[in-house]
């Protein structure tokens, strides 16, 4: 390999990227426009787990009067709403819109029988109905079965806390695979390898160069707005800045060297497009950047564990929330590290200049 060959490559794709503003901004305000987004939307007090809805003449005079007497409306994390319509309110019902309905003139409540919430709300109310019939000490034990309650305290964790490593990661990905995948079939469309093949540059050096040159880029980007966001968000973090660095840096290398993979051969833009898209989408939405894949379907978390982005995610949420070290997220970790070897030894095989 020749290093001035290769320096060469790496600098004039940094001014590359660096010139052209809109490809540069938009890579830095996109994930600050997401995190921002839930810090705003997710802000303030908790939201309520539970709508019931509260039909009858004067519900709002109604319900006040039903909080003086029953223990269920006072209930916290439900929120209670009134409704005008009973139908309507019936049909929302049905459709997992509301939890519950109450009419209170006619001392009536509808739930539907495949919601977990409303059997959950059910459940509540018969155990509200003990505390209103006065059980005392016994209806408690009974309650209890015995066991002694404990209570613990802790920092909340925020959904902008659980989501900003995916968002983060998220970036990466697209600014990995289309910013080299996509880059290195354009440069075979317009003939440019094919110059650059006339060149004493080997592919080894070509290749290498826009690994590098994508990487410290990504780094920067993501580092930027992480601590950006910080500043106004205030996100937490348990464990070492150095081992989430590592975890960004190796996911970066793995999902760099994907895109390596995908561009190897390909000559159409629009083909090229459409295989990135085949494979970001699914790899965004099973590796857990919006929601935890927990209670899914054991095939759908299997499926997931094939993909690069998961295990970033996994690791860095672990550090950030968990407080976990390095030998904690060993595993995500060496799957990282193997996929971007199999990556990038596959895309160097398969690499063709025309």
């Amino acid at each position: 390999m020749n290093l001035r060959r290769f320096l060469t490559v790496l600098a004039a794709r940094n001014r590359e990227f660096i010139r052209d503003r809109s490809a540069l901004g938009w890579n830095i305000l996109f994930p600050v426009l997401i995190v921002a987004g839930f810090a705003f939307a997710f802000s303030g007090k908790p939201l309520d787990q539970y709508k019931v809805g509260i039909y009858g003449e004067a519900p709002l005079q109604k319900l006040a009067a039903a909080k003086e007497a029953r223990a269920f409306f006072r209930t916290g994390y439900i929120q209670f709403i009134p409704v005008v319509q009973l139908d309507q309110a019936i049909t929302k019902v049905e459709r997992h819109q509301l939890d519950m309905l109450f009419d209170l003139d006619n001392n009536h409540y509808w739930i539907n029988s495949d919601s977990p919430k409303g059997y959950m709300l059910e459940r509540v109310l018969y155990g509200a109905a003990i505390v209103d019939a006065g059980g005392g000490g016994a209806a408690a034990a009974l309650a209890t079965d015995g066991y002694q309650r404990q209570t613990v305290s802790g920092r909340e964790i925020r959904y902008v806390d659980w989501v900003i490593p995916g968002v983060l990661a998220m970036n990466m990905m697209f600014s990995s695979l289309f910013g080299v995948g996509y880059v290195i079939v354009r440069y075979r469309k317009n003939g440019v390898l094919r110059r650059l093949q006339a060149t004493p540059l080997s592919a080894f050096e070509f290749l290498s160069a826009q690994v590098v040159s994508r990487l410290w880029l990504i780094m920067a980007i993501t580092i930027l707005v992480y601590v950006g966001a910080d500043l106004f968000i205030d996100f937490t973090m348990f464990g070492a800045y150095g081992n989430l660095l590592l975890v960004f840096t190796l996911g970066a290398v793995s999902l760099i060297s994907m895109g390596l993979l995908v561009a190897a051969r390909i000559r159409s833009e629009e083909l090229a497009g459409g295989i990135l898209n085949l494979v970001s989408w699914p790899m965004m939405f099973l590796s857990g950047v919006w929601f935890s894949l927990e209670g899914t379907n054991p095939l759908v978390q299997k499926l997931a564990l094939i993909f690069p982005l998961t295990h970033v995610i996994d690791a860095a949420r672990s550090i950030m929330i968990d407080g976990a070290s390095l030998m904690d997220v060993g595993t995500q970790l060496l799957v990282l590290a193997v996929m971007s070897a199999v990556f990038l030894l596959l895309g160097a095989v398969l690499f063709r200049w025309k």
